[in-house]
């Protein structure tokens, strides 16, 4: 907006409703380049209709009181400005200024009483608010007004609403006579808002868990009902924008929401922009889900849209369905920065369970740092092929318009990654394949320019790390794609560019989807939202197709059929089955994406004969060979080969016992008994319960406390 320097280039505005707020004049950039204010010039008849209509702000009602006030009389002065006043009058809302909220310092309460009608009784007026405005009747046109505005948002200093509706800490004389409402009901109300459930089902819902607790009395239904349309109305009405500049924005979020963060770093000339975000109950999920466990990694989504890239820490929940843990946004990989942030996010871990540890670390870009993930969790690391696989199934189908031409370069493709086992050389195969679909230019110019270049680092981390299965592929995937499906809708394109909208994005609507889904799948409730998550992961539709189903070709085992389980006149071709590159000719294949058709297809080509295996068993057998490979005579490296191997060995036994047994405490008492700290003792576990006392209990537990009172009473004395 264009700075105005002189006060006689601002038109004078007279609305035309009987009661005018802020909202319906255009404001004016008055001042200098270093220094200027928001500022609208009206008739000086009408400055209480404007106060009033201020007054009557929906979402903020309240009442301006005068703070300061000056006056001049007419003659006065003998020079004067065009900006000089007649009549100086100060206005502050009624609810400030006294408490500036969280992180803000504190002025002492005013001396005099307030002389306002609808003001709340103290301390809940106390609130901070710092919307204020100044009224000058000028000297040199006495029948205008110049309204100077300092800020027209109801906030206090740390940038949030601090009275009305809109106002979460809000609380009154009323607060005792509302029924109980724990965090877990708060959350499955708030989830299911910003799921986009109606108002109807969601207040039924609402009602429903709080009469459990509050009875079914008219008042607590009442209660219940304005407690769902505030907090529906406070969901509508949030924005992502605390502050017109992005990096203030986060600032005013991080400094609100200090217990959802596990790593903040603002950019500066050294250091770069790093946010961890993880809520607490993602902190219970991930040291509930991730001890023993796998922890995954969906590591770039977004380089190109996002302002900064987002990193997602995924475990595999008790359907091995991967949950989000907690987020990372950044646009640094460097080892210092990423050590920093996995340091934190382990440290939080254990301060709920010192004895948290991981059994692997799943990573989907061979880009990524490996040494920051060794040094903190001190686990294997695995790697998962869903990316460099989507990736080039989404390019063939989008860029090759024949289907079999796009069969024939995928299947080349898979060889390519296949062979780095066969001991072939892999420039070799990547010359021939560019030789052989030379007429597809399009496609080859993609893959020259996006993959040709650092395909032998993609290669080496394939060959180097054990490979993930398709089931923790497809887990990471269906992620991803709900993922981008929230974030990238149409809507939202103008936003991808702040750092504020993904956090609100995350922390609200994609937090809630998961929130609902897990409490839906163990409290047995919700049917239509359960169904939906269990079904959300190709590996689950998968196990829902029977193997009467899936016909094999004999010649070969070129191509296998799968009978569509909706249509029974459908079938769908899987060229290429049991490959992991097998190619699918249904709609959500076509899209690069793991399909249920080719999963249920490798299922039955593990017991088929003439049938290769899965890369990442292949993977697992080669790691097993490579270390029976080891020279005799080398006895450093057969020591450590026999003790990794036993290490494997004990772990397969656990897992395969504790499958096959039908009595978990049998398992439990058969494992060794493992000591930590004393300190910790009373963290870890549940406590073993106590012996039963004797008949004669009561007496020595009375003679235990006496001896405890008289030591307590001789270190007084």
């Amino acid at each position: 907006m264009e700075i105005v320097e002189s006060i006689l280039d601002i038109p004078v505005q007279d609305p035309p409703e009987e009661e005018f707020s802020s909202a319906d004049l255009i404001w004016t950039k008055f001042g200098t380049a270093e220094h200027h204010d928001d500022v609208a010039l009206i008739p000086y008849a009408r400055v209480d209709e404007f106060i009033i209509g201020e007054c009557s702000n929906v979402e903020c009602p309240t009442r301006f009181h005068i703070e300061r006030g000056r006056k001049r009389s007419m003659g006065s002065l003998k020079e004067y400005k065009s900006d000089e006043y007649l009549e100086y009058r100060l206005y502050w809302c009624s609810f400030g200024p006294e408490n500036y909220g969280e992180g803000g310092g504190v002025l002492p309460s005013r001396r005099y009483r307030l002389n306002t009608r609808n003001r709340a009784a103290r301390p809940q007026s106390m609130r901070g608010c710092t919307c204020h405005f100044v009224v000058k009747r000028l000297y040199a046109r006495p029948a205008l007004a110049l309204i100077i505005f300092n800020e027209r948002r109801h906030i206090n200093k740390s940038g949030f609403v601090c009275h009305g509706p809109l106002d979460k800490d809000a609380i009154g004389p009323g607060a005792k006579k509302i029924p109980y409402i724990s965090n877990e009901i708060q959350q499955q109300t708030m989830s299911m808002i910003y799921l986009g459930i109606p108002e109807e089902n969601v207040l039924e819902k609402h009602i429903e868990y709080v009469q459990r607790y509050g009875g079914s009395d008219a008042t607590v239904s009442t209660l219940a009902s304005q407690y769902v349309r505030k907090l529906g109305m406070i969901i509508k009405r949030s924005t992502h924008e605390l502050d017109l500049n992005d990096q203030a924005s986060i600032r005013m979020w991080v400094e609100r929401n200090k217990k959802s963060i596990f790593f903040y770093q603002d950019t500066s000339e050294t250091d770069p922009f790093i946010l961890g975000i993880q809520t607490e109950w993602q902190l219970q999920q991930m040291v509930r889900f991730g001890h023993r466990s796998l922890i995954a990694a969906d590591s770039t989504f977004g380089i190109k849209r996002l302002k900064y890239p987002l990193c997602t820490l995924l475990v595999f929940d008790s359907r091995q369905h991967a949950l989000p843990v907690a987020w990372v946004i950044t646009r640094s990989v460097a080892k210092p920065d990423v050590a920093k942030w996995m340091k934190a996010l382990l440290d939080r871990a254990r301060s709920v369970d010192p004895g948290w540890k991981i059994n692997g670390f799943v990573i989907d870009d061979a880009a990524m740092e490996i040494d920051p993930i060794r040094d903190a969790f001190c686990c294997p690391i695995l790697f998962s092929i869903w990316r460099v696989r989507g990736s080039w199934l989404r390019n063939v189908v989008k860029k090759c318009s024949n289907i079999e031409v796009q069969r024939e370069i995928f299947k080349r493709l898979g060889e390519i990654v296949y062979s780095i086992w066969g001991g072939l050389d892999t420039s070799v195969a990547l010359e021939e394949l560019i030789l052989d679909f030379v007429d597809q230019s399009a496609f080859m110019e993609y893959f020259k320019c996006t993959w040709v270049p650092k395909i032998e680092m993609w290669l080496s981390t394939i060959k180097t790390f054990p490979l993930a299965s398709q089931e923790a592929s497809g887990a990471i995937e269906a992620y991803h794609v709900k993922l981008k499906t929230k974030l990238f809708d149409d809507s939202h394109l103008g936003a991808l560019q702040r750092v504020d909208w993904l956090v609100h994005k995350l922390t609200t609507e994609l937090h809630s989807a998961y929130w609902l889904d897990r409490y839906a799948d163990e409290s047995d409730s919700f049917q239509h939202v359960k169904e939906e998550y269990i079904a959300s992961t190709s590996w689950h539709r998968a196990l829902q197709i029977p193997d009467s189903a899936v016909t094999l070709d004999d010649k070969g085992h070129l191509f296998a059929k799968v009978a569509s389980q909706k249509d029974s006149s459908r079938t769908h071709l899987v060229w290429n089955p049991g490959s992991d590159f097998a190619f699918c000719d249904c709609a959500w294949s076509m899209q690069g994406n793991f399909c249920k058709h080719v999963i249920k297809v490798n299922m039955i080509c593990e017991n088929a004969k003439g049938c290769r295996p899965s890369m990442s068993f292949w993977s697992f057998r080669e790691i097993l060979i490579d270390l029976c490979k080891k020279p005799m005579d080398d006895s450093i490296g057969l020591d450590e080969s026999v003790a990794w191997t036993h290490q494997m060995l004990d772990q397969i036994k656990q897992l395969v016992e504790l499958n096959s047994s039908n009595d978990i405490g049998i398992v439990v008492n058969n494992m060794p008994l493992t000591w930590i700290s004393k300190k910790g003792r009373t963290f870890v576990g549940i406590p073993a319960s106590l012996p039963a006392l004797p008949s004669d209990s009561k007496t020595i537990t009375k003679n235990v406390q006496k001896s405890r009172k008289r030591k307590r009473l001789s270190r007084l004395r």
